[in-house]
């Protein structure tokens, strides 16, 4: 009976070191986003390549992007499966007191510079065990994230085309396979572009746009179906987006003018940092007197940024929201979107940066692959926990103090029925 539990034991071990080298072997990741692409925009308008992808693998019925729904903090705890009070990474614009300077995705030093950027992308995760890594434009992708950056970049350029996009991806695919990277990131931002413009609901644009998009998903798809390689490719977005009608805009100038502080960022959220932290109270007293649609929250009580780490000083003392659907506007924006409704011939526009308690901020996640599961369909789930199964289909070890967990996903794969 020894003998036959014995012989039971290594032929499990063995099983799973056979399920491991093959899960760590050959396999390649793909990592699209696309910008902007709310939860429900696929049954929407029924996009035929997305719907194909979906049919072959696995689609969540939304994806739950972290506070706040903005891009460049959800891109890049996607990419480190870090919420972004914990990767650095607060928002699209904040100020950092160590450095005295303000973090802006329009200034290239900043964002090609690896201060800014915690944790352990995936592309330096790969790179690190010796597996070359690929991005066409993806948050962090730029930097020198503690010294790493792929082996092969691009640093963005909005002007070039998806398609080209997608021909680099499938030339990479193709090299020699000492030179061939094993992950791949790509970005489109069309979706966010014509969802600012004109809202989430102009259908005739959307409808233009996501069929010009998958169009050119459809030809990346092809490609990679024509390769001899074990491909998994993931589709996910960022966020979602919720119409603004002009007259919901806030003067955030006026707002804050009579405030000692530097005020940063606008639309969906402001990070007010006090230049006296004693008058945190009488701030917090005099904003909240406002009959205006928003609210201020206290950073330190923690209601939207759970587990404040080393970052805590990029956060601020103070955030204003607005109510869902209105907008923290600076005095020019007031100008440029009233001239903007006119010129597009649209009362609304689009925004995000609301808590991820809206299902309008909701993104997508949609797998299909050698590695994945048909057909499946299962429950949102936060982006934090996409991280931990890319790595672990590429085979590298997963970073300790991560916020995503493997569980979560590792159900999608063929390797768990």
């Amino acid at each position: 009976m020894n003998i036959i539990k014995g012989l039971i034991v290594v032929s499990c071990i063995f099983g799973m070191l056979q399920q491991s080298l093959a899960q760590s072997g050959d396999s390649y990741v793909i990592l699209i986003s696309l910008d902007g692409y709310r939860y429900d925009y696929t049954a929407r308008f029924q996009p035929k390549n997305l719907l194909g992808m979906i049919a072959e693998g696995t689609a969540a019925k939304s994806m739950i992007p972290s506070f706040p729904t903005k891009t460049f903090p959800n891109h890049y705890s996607i990419a480190t499966g870090m919420k972004p009070e914990n990767h650095g990474l607060i928002n699209n614009a904040f100020y950092d007191s160590k450095k005295d300077q303000v973090y802006s995705i329009r200034n290239r030093n900043i964002v090609e510079d690896g201060y800014w950027y915690g944790g352990k992308p995936l592309w330096v995760l790969a790179e690190e065990q010796g597996l070359k890594a690929a991005s066409f434009f993806f948050v962090g992708s730029e930097a020198d994230v503690q010294g790493v950056r792929p082996s092969y970049y691009r640093n963005y350029d909005a002007a070039v085309s998806n398609l080209t996009r997608v021909t680099q991806a499938l030339t990479w695919l193709e090299l020699p396979e000492e030179e061939r990277p094993r992950l791949i990131t790509l970005y489109f931002s069309d979706i966010d572009d014509v969802g600012h413009a004109y809202g989430p609901n102009n259908d005739e644009q959307l409808k233009r746009r996501i069929e010009k998009l998958d169009h050119e998903l459809g030809v990346l798809f092809e490609g990679v179906k024509s390769l001899d390689l074990d491909v998994n490719l993931f589709v996910v977005s960022d966020h979602g987006m919720v119409d603004v009608p002009k007259e919901n805009l806030i003067n955030l100038d006026h707002l804050t003018k009579d405030i000692d502080a530097r005020v940063v960022n606008n639309g969906a959220l402001a990070h007010l940092y006090l230049n006296n932290p004693l008058e945190l109270e009488d701030v917090f007293l005099k904003l909240s007197d406002s009959s205006e649609p928003f609210q201020v929250v206290k950073v330190k009580d923690k209601r939207y940024y759970k587990n404040i780490t080393s970052y805590a000083d990029r956060l601020g003392d103070l955030l204003i929201l607005p109510d869902f659907g209105f907008y923290l506007a600076t005095t020019p924006d007031m100008v440029k979107y009233q001239q903007k409704s006119g010129t597009l011939r649209t009362e609304v526009f689009g925004e995000h940066g609301y808590s991820p308690a809206y299902k309008e901020m909701h993104a997508i996640f949609y797998a299909a692959g050698e590695n994945i599961k048909e057909g499946l369909s299962i429950e949102s789930f936060q982006n934090i926990h996409v991280y931990p199964l890319i790595a672990y289909l590429l085979g590298l070890p997963i970073p300790e103090g991560i916020d995503g967990d493997l569980k979560v996903l590792k159900k999608i794969l063929k390797s768990e029925e």
